[in-house]
């Protein structure tokens, strides 16, 4: 997976990245993915050029990474200048370091890189090449208008003393870990810094993405150590990659929703499935919970039909209850509904009306699982692997494959797709899109994810293989 695509960038995306460990290597890495340059190795010239500066210092051994660099003093300069491929702007050099761009230099760069649509990337603290580091009073220097916040932390420093070796600025380091000086640091350390307000969430604005690359995550212990981490941090940030740069590995983690659609009014089967029983508790709930085992966040309730005894199964979960006044309009309508109750700002009904969850700092979801009411026996396993395949690729659609021919339920679908699904009408689910979107098929040996109560006979294989 590239970089630019865990980092879901735009193709003019307006970047800056902050921490230690990697910063300008992911940068750069960035900067070239975005000229077209996917191959480091790549000499190759494109059309598409990009804008990388600093608001700090840049070490001078850096200034090669990019095809053309300009020492800019005032707005006056970037006359005199020509933007292609990838070109690095910088203050005047001092000794080792290039200084940092002005205010006005850096306003001037922004109006034009908006106007040309070119991405612009900005380096925007410094770290002394340690691993890890505590920002200083003065930084970082991140723009508002700033689309994403980049955070990176090196776990080459995880299992090491607290030292001026290993952390740039350690005193600071240890006041916001907990830590003392010279202490082992620890992954629990580095999370309270990382999600610490004066630590990796410092300055950042309030209206940019936030993603935290979890970089040097170069042996199987050093990327489990990484996924405890990315996952205990979504709270924090949008998303969490963990990274190998120098040997091309990553993974993304985001929230994933869990969509229950209990609209329905089993008109077939002649009773509401939502509150049929299951192992002593409605189906609804039952299914709810295993959304919540499986770590969907949050969990959403679509209801229609029998809507209060429905809500009643689930209200006390913490889950979110969504009803769907139009539900006889069929199974689109609640899919429009539970995405629209996502805390993601573009796809949030707007209206005066609209009862869509506040989006807050809990991170905008990456991705949804659609599970179906009627689907008691589905299990956790089958969640959590549809959301570590998607994790690796960003796959637009995941799907269960069972005894290697038949597809199942439930399906994982990308935040890339919710503007299709959104446009659904009438009585059919996500199936209509899989045309249009890359599915992955993900083999599953368990024929349990294709039964479905639709009639009584259903109802009654589904309690005898649960008993077998």
């Amino acid at each position: 997976m590239l970089l630019s695509k865990a980092l879901r960038a735009t193709d003019h995306p307006c970047v800056a990245f902050v921490g230690a460990g990697g910063k300008t290597t992911a940068m750069f890495q960035l900067a070239r993915e975005l000229n077209g340059r996917a191959d480091p190795l790549e000499s190759r010239r494109t059309e598409k050029p990009v804008v990388v500066t600093a608001t700090s210092h840049l070490g001078v051994w850096q200034i090669p990474l990019a095809d053309h660099h300009f020492i800019v003093r005032t707005p006056d300069d970037l006359a005199h200048t020509e933007i292609q491929d990838i070109t690095l702007f910088t203050g005047p050099i001092v000794g080792d370091r290039a200084g940092p761009i002005t205010k006005d230099v850096l306003s001037f760069l922004r109006a034009e890189t908006q106007k040309r649509a070119i991405p612009l990337l900005i380096e925007a603290d410094g770290s002394r090449q340690k691993p890890l580091k505590a920002p200083a009073e003065h930084e970082p220097a991140i723009p508002d208008f700033v689309e994403t916040v980049v955070v990176v932390a090196g776990l080459s420093a995880l299992g090491q003393p607290l030292d001026e070796e290993h952390v740039h600025r350690p005193e600071l380091f240890a006041r916001l870990s907990g830590l003392q000086v010279n202490d082992v640091i620890t992954s629990h350390a580095l999370a309270r810094v990382l999600a610490h307000r004066h630590g990796g969430l410092k300055n950042i604005p309030p209206a940019s993405r936030r993603t935290l690359i979890l970089n040097q995550a170069d042996t199987p212990e050093l990327q489990s150590q990484a996924g405890t981490l990315a996952t205990s941090l979504l709270d924090n940030f949008d998303s969490a990659i963990i990274a190998s740069l120098e040997h091309s590995f990553l993974q993304t983690f985001e929230r994933s929703a869990g969509i229950i659609l209990a609209a329905g009014e089993s008109k077939r089967f002649g009773a509401p499935k939502q509150l049929l029983d299951w192992r002593g508790e409605p189906f609804v709930r039952a299914v709810a919970k295993t959304a919540l085992e499986a770590g969907l966040s949050p969990v959403i309730v679509v209801t229609g039909a029998s809507a209060e005894q429905v809500e009643a199964a689930v209200k006390d979960l913490g889950v979110v209850i969504v009803r769907n006044e139009n539900w006889q309009g069929g199974q689109a309508s609640s899919i429009r509904a539970g995405l629209q109750s996502l805390p993601l700002p573009s796809l949030r009904d707007t209206s005066p009306k609209s009862k869509g969850i506040e989006r807050g700092w809990e991170g905008a979801v990456g991705s949804a699982i659609f599970l179906l009411a009627d689907q008691p026996q589905i299990q956790p396993a089958v969640i959590r692997a549809l959301i570590e395949t998607h994790a690796k690729e960003l796959h637009p659609i995941v799907a269960p494959l069972v005894l290697e021919q038949q597809r199942a339920n439930p399906v994982l679908f990308d935040r890339d797709t919710f503007s299709d699904l959104m446009k659904l009408e009438g009585d059919i689910g996500g199936r209509a899109i899989f045309s249009k979107h890359r599915v992955e098929y993900m083999p599953w040996h368990d024929d349990r994810l294709l039964l479905d109560v639709d009639q009584p006979e259903d109802y009654q294989r589904l309690i005898e293989d649960d008993t077998l």
